[in-house]
């Protein structure tokens, strides 16, 4: 969508370099400036925003402290299970 914003912009230049009248200029050129910044700020948008990162996606410190305890947990007994499945030693 932003770059339409840029061909605007060239279409406004494009008319104050055809055009006869002072206000007319000042007005194109005005218009042209207005669709440039336009056009910039959009690509700056895209830009960011295919940086960025979900915040729905991130874990908070205190789901993430959950997450380890279980982990360890689950990692204590599936060792307490191998441990007891070996048969005695004589």
């Amino acid at each position: 969508m932003h770059w339409l914003y840029l061909l605007l912009a060239l279409g406004a230049l494009m008319l104050a370099l055809t055009t006869h009248s002072a206000g007319l200029l000042a007005l194109w050129l005005l218009m042209m400036a207005g669709f440039l910044l336009a056009w910039v700020v959009g690509w700056y948008r895209e830009r960011i925003g295919q940086g960025s990162r979900d915040e729905v996606a991130m874990v908070d410190p205190a789901e993430l402290l959950r997450l380890r305890q279980l982990a360890e947990a689950r990692r204590r007994e599936a060792a307490v299970r191998q441990g007891g499945d070996s048969p005695p030693a004589p």
